[in-house]
């Protein structure tokens, strides 16, 4: 499972403290080791230079810790000396160790030792308290970074979650950090999260503006539109019989429906639709919706099902799937009924992937192929398809046809009937 981006944090700060600690701890333990070795070299040496000054005056020959050729003189040692030189080294006596010095006397090595075990053991003691201080550092620095990854991880995760609930269509939400931070108190440094939300929420805010401009602007076309084209179809029906007539007749008729998809846009934008639920079976819905556009369909009922809507809005979103699929399609025109879930599917050139990808918008009917119009027929299916909570779904049949799928809510009533 990927970590989330708090352990990633606090995993990083306490590798990279590791690191540091373990740097510092070899430099400190070569620094105090080569002190301390050098103090017993010190002891060892000056021991060495009394032996050879008494063995030059003749007053000693050895004994205590001094002897000629030792037989435990370290190799290195016994070479060293008979190249005329004095040397020191760590090594062993009586299976003890020991911190040997030697130096040529009348062609041989006079070697003196002082024990080492105290010194070995104040190494292991400073390398222990190095190992401890590290691991108590790199826990401190673990935790100061889960916890500070910790709020950043969660600010985070707020403004993607208000993200998401403005992409689903929250336009309200907010994430709402403080100018100064998290909290007014706190210090106003630069702070990215911060300013990845202020931006966040100044986006949903200058969206939020438009959409309702664009709102009020096609509610305002609407109602403005509606009542001179009243008037004109009125007039309209007064002329004389003729072609000219049905023409005037045919182009008026299609913008008082123009007018009348802009006003049902208008008011399931402004979110006011509430539908009148109850238990419908689905499969004569279906039938009875069919049968009313008056075009040549297939229905097929695979499995009928009892679902919980508003037939009214369900008819509204079958007509108008189905006079698309004439409009912009080919028959055979097919709906299949299996379960809660309708399928309609045309036999034309499908659906642009742009539809498909991001739903119907207004004004927009994708590829040319499909024919002409103003688009709003799908926009008023995916409005009402959310006012009665419908999942909905464009795709391609593999052998062509825009295939649409609506699977609706099963379930009972809040009012127990």
């Amino acid at each position: 499972m990927t970590s989330s981006l708090r352990w990633k944090i606090a995993m990083t700060t306490t590798a990279v403290c590791c690191a540091v600690a373990a740097a510092l701890g070899i430099l400190v333990h070569d620094v105090v080791a080569r002190q301390i070795v050098g103090e017993v070299r010190k002891d060892v040496d000056r021991e060495l230079d009394d032996a050879l000054g008494q063995y030059e005056y003749g007053t000693s020959h050895g004994g205590g810790n001094s002897a000629l050729d030792p037989p435990r003189l370290p190799r290195p040692l016994r070479e060293l000396v008979a190249r005329g030189l004095t040397g020191s080294m760590v090594g062993e006596q009586d299976g003890k160790p020991v911190m040997w010095a030697a130096g040529p006397a009348d062609g041989k090595a006079l070697a003196v030792w002082i024990p080492y075990e105290s010194t070995r053991t104040r190494l292991r003691d400073i390398d222990a308290a190095i190992l401890v201080s590290a691991v108590l550092a790199a826990g401190v620095v673990a935790l100061a970074g889960l916890f500070l990854a910790g709020r950043i991880s969660r600010r985070l995760a707020t403004t993607a979650a208000v993200a998401r609930r403005i992409s689903a269509g929250d336009l309200d939400a907010r994430v709402g950090f403080p100018a100064g931070g998290e909290e007014p108190r706190r210090s106003r440094s630069h702070d990215e999260v911060r300013d990845v939300a202020q931006a966040l929420d100044t986006m949903a805010a200058s969206l939020q503006g438009r959409l309702e401009a664009e709102k009020r602007f096609t509610a305002d076309v609407a109602h403005e539109l509606r009542t001179p084209l009243t008037g004109s179809l009125a007039a309209a029906a007064l002329l004389p019989e003729g072609r000219p007539k049905e023409m005037i007749n045919d182009r008026l008729r299609a913008l008082h429906l123009l007018t009348e998809d802009l006003l049902e846009i208008s008011r399931l934008d402004s979110g006011v639709e509430r539908a009148e639920l109850a238990r419908v079976e689905l499969g004569r819905a279906v039938e009875r919706a069919v049968a009313s556009t008056r075009l040549t369909v297939s229905v097929r009922i695979l499995r009928d099902a009892v679902v919980l809507t508003d037939r009214r809005r369900l008819d509204r979103i079958l007509t108008n799937l189905l006079v698309n699929a004439d409009k912009h399609g080919r028959p055979p025109l097919e709906v299949s009924v299996e379960g809660p879930v309708v399928t309609v599917r045309d036999h034309g050139p499908g659906y642009p992937a742009e539809l498909i990808e991001h739903g119907p918008q207004r004004f927009r009917t994708g590829d040319p192929g499909r024919g002409r119009g103003h688009g709003l027929g799908l926009t008023i299916v995916a409005g009402q398809a959310a006012v009665l909570e419908i999942a909905l779904g464009f795709s391609n049949a593999p052998d062509g046809g825009a295939v649409t799928a609506l699977r609706l809510p099963v379930g009972r009533l809040t009012d127990g009937s």
